[in-house]
C-alpha cells in the first residue's frame, strides 16, 4: 500500500528523480509478496487427508456403501483459510453420508447404484475458492424441516407457505435444528450446521444449499482469498469509486452518442449488442441505489465481466488504472450485501469497496433492483437470437456481379495470392501454402484468375487438408438473419436469402471440399488403421434446414455418416423403426418437442438410453448446461463452434464404446 501511495505520488512527473529507485522497489516488494504468498498457500488436499477414512468408518457403522471422490485437491489456498475450514468440510461430508446418502436396500429398490458417491471439488473463480459437496442421495425432507421449523417456532404455517422451497431449505443453517429422528454419534444433537456456516462467515465466506428430492444435495462453499493481493480494475460510478478483479474483467467498451456500440433497450432492460451477440447490461448506479435519475454522459464504460458461462456488462461512468490492491474483509455491517467481496485502501488513503461480479449477478438474476431484471433480458435475448437466427456471414463476389455467401465460422482465413506465384499440375491449379499444397477451385467451375496482382481466396481447412476457393472480390462480413428465402437444385449451392437487405446465394461449402481433395468427406483407412473399420452412425436433429445443410457436410468431412431429421417426432419413428446409432446431435430451441423433451424421452426408453447426446444450442447459459445435464446430455455446445461439436462427438463416442 505504502509501494502504490508512493508511485501514485509521481504518476505523472516525467522527470522526478524517485522514478527509478521506486520502479526497483516496486519489483522488490512484488518480488517479496509473491514469495510470502507462496510459503502461506497449501494445497487444500491437506485439509481433505483424514475425510477417507472418516467416511470408511461411517459406511461401516451405518452400513452403507460409499464412494467419496476429491476433484482439486492441489488448489490452493492460505494456510489460515485451510485451518479454518477443516471443521465445517468434515461435519459437511459427515452429515451427507448420514443424512443424504439411502441404505443401500433403499438404493436398490428405487432403481439406484448400491454405491453412494459423495463428490469434494475445488476450484478458483473469480478471486474466491468454491469448494462443492454434493451428494446422489435423497435429497432434503422438505416436510419434516417444515413441520421442524413450526415446533421450533422459527415460522408458522400460514409463512412456511409464502416460502420458496429454496428459502425453507435455509431453516436447516438455524441454531439448534436438526431433521434427524434420533441423535446418534453421527447427528441429531442440533449442533451443526449454524456452527458451519457462522465458521465459514467468520473468514467472509458464504455457503449455498441446492437440493433435489430424491437426486440429491449439494452445498457450495465461496471463500474469498482474504489475505491475497489482486490486481484490480479502478472504477467510478456517482462520484464514488470502486475496485473489480482483473480476473473477471473480459474487456472494456466506451460508449458515445455516435460509436458503433449502442445501448438499447429490450422489454425495459439495458443491452449493448456487442459483435456477434446481445449483452446484458447492468447499471452499478441503479443496482447500489447511488444516484435517483441516471442523467445524460457524453460517455459511459461498460465493462464486459464473465461469472462462469454467463457474460454480462456493468455500466459504469469512468474507468482508471489497474492496481495492485491488498484485499480486506468486509464488514460484518456490510456483509449481506453480495455484490461487495471486500475493501482496500488506495494510493492516496482513500477506503473503496472490491466489487465481485459473482454477487452483481446474482442480484441483477434474483431481485427486482433493475426492474424487469435480467432474466427477462436474458429470456428476451435468447428468444430474439432464435427468432432472429444472427449468423456471421462472410459476402463476396465470384463467377459474376451476384452476391454469394458462406457462415464466416467455416472459412479458415481470407488471404491475396500473388498470381505469379499459381502453379499447375494434372492441369490443376494450386499454391504453396504453409508448407502444403493448396489447390485452387473455382465457385462455377471455370476458373477465372486475374492477370497479375494478388487473386482473394478464402481457405477451408480441416486436419491436413486445405482448400482455397477462388473469388473475385471480398464484399463485407455481415452478421444477419439467416432466412433461407428460395431453395436451390443447383449442386453448391444451399439458395438464396435476404443479406443486409440484398439477395445473396448461400453457397454450400460442403460441395466444393471434395474437388479438392477426394477423401476429404471419406475415411482415411490410415487414420482408422483397417479396412473393416465402420463409419459412426450419427442422427442430427435441427428444425432449420439451413443448420441441417452446413453440419452434414461437416460431420461427414470427419468420417461420420450422417442422418438428418428436421423434428423430435421423426427422430423417435426411427428409434420405433429399430435404427442404432452411435451418437445423437439435438438442437435445444424447435416447435413442437423441444431438444430438453426428446432426450428425456430418449433416456426413458431403453433402446437408445446409453447413446451419448450432444445438444446445439445459439443461446448457452449455465442455467441450459445444467438442465441438459438433467436430461440427458453428455455435453453442450454453442452453435457454430465446429472445432469443439467435431472434438465433443469423438470424444463421447469414444467414451461410450470404452465403457461398452
Amino acid at each position: 500500500m505504502t509501494r502504490n501511495q508512493l508511485l501514485q505520488m509521481v504518476r505523472g512527473k516525467d522527470d522526478s528523480e524517485f522514478a527509478t529507485p521506486l520502479q526497483r522497489l516496486s519489483h522488490i516488494t512484488t518480488d517479496l509478496q509473491e514469495g510470502v504468498m507462496k510459503t502461506r498457500m497449501q494445497p487444500i488436499g491437506n485439509a481433505w487427508a483424514k475425510l477417507p477414512r472418516i467416511v470408511r468408518d461411517l459406511s461401516v457403522e451405518m452400513n452403507k456403501k460409499i464412494d467419496l471422490q476429491m476433484l482439486g485437491a492441489e488448489t490452493e489456498l492460505d494456510r489460515q483459510v485451510l485451518e479454518l475450514i477443516k471443521d465445517p468440510l468434515t461435519h459437511m461430508v459427515r452429515n451427507s453420508a448420514d443424512h443424504g446418502l439411502e441404505p443401500t436396500d433403499e438404493r436398490k429398490k428405487i432403481g439406484k447404484p448400491e454405491i453412494g458417491k459423495i463428490v469434494l471439488n475445488a476450484f478458483h473463480e473469480g478471486g474466491h475458492i468454491i469448494i462443492e459437496i454434493s451428494d446422489d442421495g435423497r435429497g432434503l425432507n422438505l416436510e419434516r424441516i417444515k413441520q421442524k421449523a413450526v415446533q421450533n417456532g422459527l415460522a408458522s404455517e400460514s409463512e412456511l407457505e409464502a416460502l420458496t422451497p429454496q428459502q425453507i431449505y435455509q431453516f436447516i443453517f438455524k441454531a439448534g435444528f436438526s431433521t434427524a429422528e434420533k441423535v446418534t454419534s453421527v447427528s441429531g444433537r442440533g449442533v451443526g450446521m449454524d456452527v458451519v456456516r457462522t465458521n465459514i462467515e467468520k473468514i467472509g465466506g458464504t455457503v449455498e444449499l441446492k437440493s433435489q428430492p430424491g437426486k440429491g444435495s449439494s452445498f457450495i462453499i465461496k471463500i474469498p482469498l482474504t489475505l491475497a493481493i489482486v490486481s484490480a480494475l479502478i472504477v467510478e460510478c456517482a462520484v464514488e469509486r470502486f475496485a473489480i478483479p482483473q480476473i473477471s474483467v473480459l474487456e472494456l467498451v466506451r460508449v458515445t452518442a455516435n460509436s458503433e456500440h449502442g445501448i438499447e433497450m429490450i422489454n425495459n432492460a439495458p443491452v449493448l449488442r456487442l459483435r456477434d451477440r446481445l449483452l446484458p447490461l447492468v447499471s452499478l448506479k441503479r443496482l447500489l441505489k447511488l444516484a435517483d435519475g441516471e442523467e445524460e454522459q457524453q460517455e459511459t464504460f461498460i465493462v464486459v465481466t464473465q461469472v462462469g458461462t454467463y457474460t454480462f456488462g456493468i455500466i459504469v461512468d469512468r474507468v482508471f488504472d489497474t492496481e495492485e490492491i491488498v484485499v480486506k474483509p468486509v464488514a460484518p455491517i456490510l456483509r449481506h450485501i453480495t455484490m461487495f467481496s471486500g475493501n482496500t485502501i488506495l494510493g492516496d488513503g482513500s477506503v473503496i469497496m472490491i466489487l465481485d461480479p459473482n454477487g452483481i449477478a446474482g442480484a441483477t438474476g434474483e431481485s427486482g433492483m433493475l426492474g424487469a431484471g435480467t432474466r427477462d433480458t436474458d429470456a428476451q435475448v435468447a428468444r430474439e437470437s432464435h427468432a432472429e437466427s444472427k449468423t456471421s456471414l462472410l459476402v463476396f463476389r465470384a463467377g459474376g456481379e451476384d452476391l454469394k455467401a458462406v457462415p464466416l465460422a467455416l472459412v479458415a482465413r481470407l488471404e491475396e495470392i500473388d498470381v505469379a506465384e499459381i502453379e499447375h499440375s494434372h492441369g490443376k491449379p494450386m499454391v504453396q501454402y504453409r508448407g502444403h499444397l493448396m489447390p485452387l477451385i473455382a465457385i462455377d467451375g471455370v476458373l477465372n484468375l486475374r492477370d497479375e496482382g494478388r487473386q482473394p481466396v478464402l481457405v477451408f481447412s480441416d486436419k491436413e487438408h486445405t482448400m482455397g476457393l477462388v473469388v473475385d472480390e471480398i464484399v463485407d462480413i455481415v452478421e444477419d438473419r439467416m432466412k433461407v428465402e428460395l431453395s436451390a437444385n443447383n449442386p453448391g449451392i444451399i439458395g438464396t436469402a435476404v443479406i443486409a437487405g440484398k439477395a445473396t446465394t448461400i453457397i454450400d461449402a460442403g460441395y466444393y471440399l471434395p474437388q479438392a481433395f477426394g477423401d476429404w468427406f471419406g475415411r482415411n483407412d490410415k487414420e482408422f488403421g483397417n479396412a473393416d473399420f465402420q463409419q459412426p452412425r450419427v442422427l442430427l436433429v435441427d428444425d432449420s434446414p439451413f443448420f441441417r445443410n452446413l453440419l452434414t457436410p461437416l460431420l461427414s468431412v470427419a468420417g461420420y455418416e450422417v442422418i438428418s431429421v428436421d423434428g423430435a417426432d421423426k427422430a423417435l419413428a426411427l428409434r420405433e423403426r429399430g435404427d442404432e446409432f452411435d451418437a445423437i446431435i439435438s438442437d435445444i430451441e424447435m416447435p413442437g418437442m423441444s431438444g430438453f423433451e426428446f432426450a428425456s424421452a430418449v433416456r426413458a426408453d431403453g433402446r437408445w438410453g446409453t447413446i451419448p447426446m450432444v445438444a446445439l444450442s445459439s443461446h448457452a447459459t449455465e442455467k441450459d448446461f445444467e438442465r441438459g445435464r438433467q436430461v440427458g446430455f453428455n455435453d453442450y455446445i454453442a452453435k457454430f463452434d465446429r472445432d469443439a461439436l467435431l472434438q465433443t462427438l469423438a470424444s463421447t463416442i469414444a467414451a461410450s464404446k470404452g465403457a461398452a
